[in-house]
């Protein structure tokens, strides 16, 4: 029986070259092969012309490059590009490109589906099939900065991690990816235009501190009262709030890196005093600024937008205390309702 081959993304640097020297060639031709699979972005081993035939053909017979296709793209009259994505198994994922006067943002997804259980969330409804990995993360990105100088005349500028699935649930994949995207050797993009959105698991957000990473954190948010919170985000009954505030405290201890609250305000459900009272005391625990997003309902259930009036009594509110607030509209709304429910608001301010 043939053995499956292995994604030659997997390998590292030092390990492509030993792999070249275990088979009778020179070490530099694994800087060669791994410049032509991250910086360059190559598909296939046909693309390494630099690189003599029958290396490539070696390179055919050990490993396969699992390169994803954008299936269809969708664009929209504002400018916001939303990628079907294939990968090699034949499982879909979104990414999407949101563009401004001054920069374009790339939102992309982690894993295929989700494994949480928000109810306000389109891909919730999705089974988490798997993670992505590394590779088709950072494949994403490159599709979308492709997309970026073809169509905007510039090169991406900032990520959100804000599509499919829960960033801090495929931990090692992400970052590795953001390495290779930061890297020299990659895309060479710097981390602080590189946000993370997490709902809020407090021992990963605590490790992304010890692991002294330079990106950018935003947290999902919705209601600063754990039952409330809890009705909207069912798993959040784990991670009530008080743990949460704890580990966005030893966050900004440990980085001094002020924190995005992402948060939607619902008919009905969030939109009263209380809850602008919570939220308040919320924010004044760490540094921090307020997201207010714009739903894009999903079906015509319990989750409706509140009105205006509601949107301002939060403004005046947290700006009485020196929050910075913005309001995030909807973007691409004459396309298919993008990742997740937040990827096609607007890019953060990174």
């Amino acid at each position: 029986m043939q053995l499956e081959k292995k994604d030659i993304r997997a390998l590292s640097k030092d390990q492509l070259r030993d792999f070249f020297v275990a088979n009778n060639d020179k070490a530099f031709r694994g800087n060669q092969v791994y410049e032509w699979l991250w910086s360059k972005g190559a598909h296939s081993f046909e693309d390494m012309t630099n690189v003599a035939k029958t290396t490539r053909s070696m390179l055919e017979d050990n490993f396969v490059i699992n390169h994803i296709k954008v299936d269809t793209m969708q664009r929209s009259s504002d400018g916001t590009v939303k990628n079907a994505v294939r990968l090699h198994d034949g499982l879909v994922v979104e990414s999407v490109l949101i563009p401004t006067d001054t920069r374009t943002t790339a939102c992309v997804s982690s894993q295929v589906g989700c494994s949480l259980d928000c109810n306000f969330c389109a891909t919730a409804r999705l089974k988490r099939m798997r993670n992505l990995e590394p590779g088709e993360i950072y494949d994403q990105i490159m599709a979308i900065d492709k997309e970026s100088r073809l169509y905007h005349n510039h090169p991406l500028s900032n990520i959100v991690f804000m599509g499919m699935g829960e960033p801090l649930m495929n931990y090692n994949n992400v970052i590795k990816a953001i390495d290779m995207i930061t890297s020299p050797e990659g895309l060479g993009m710097s981390p602080k235009r590189i946000m993370l959105s997490t709902s809020g698991i407090p021992k990963m957000i605590k490790k992304m501190a010890d692991d002294d990473v330079k990106f950018k954190l935003a947290v999902s948010l919705h209601s600063a009262i754990d039952e409330i919170r809890a009705k909207i985000m069912p798993f959040s009954k784990n991670f009530p709030l008080k743990d949460l505030r704890e580990a966005l405290e030893y966050w900004y201890r440990k980085t001094k890196s002020k924190i995005s609250y992402e948060y939607v305000v619902w008919k009905g459900i969030n939109d009263d005093k209380a809850s602008i009272d919570a939220l308040v005391k919320f924010c004044k625990y760490v540094p921090c600024k307020v997201n207010l997003i714009e739903y894009n309902p999903i079906d015509d259930g319990e989750f409706q937008q509140a009105s205006e009036e509601s949107i301002m009594a939060y403004i005046k509110a947290l700006e009485n205390i020196g929050v910075v607030v913005k309001v995030r509209r909807s973007r691409g709304k004459d396309i298919d309702a993008a990742c997740g429910q937040l990827a096609n608001k607007e890019g953060n301010e990174l």
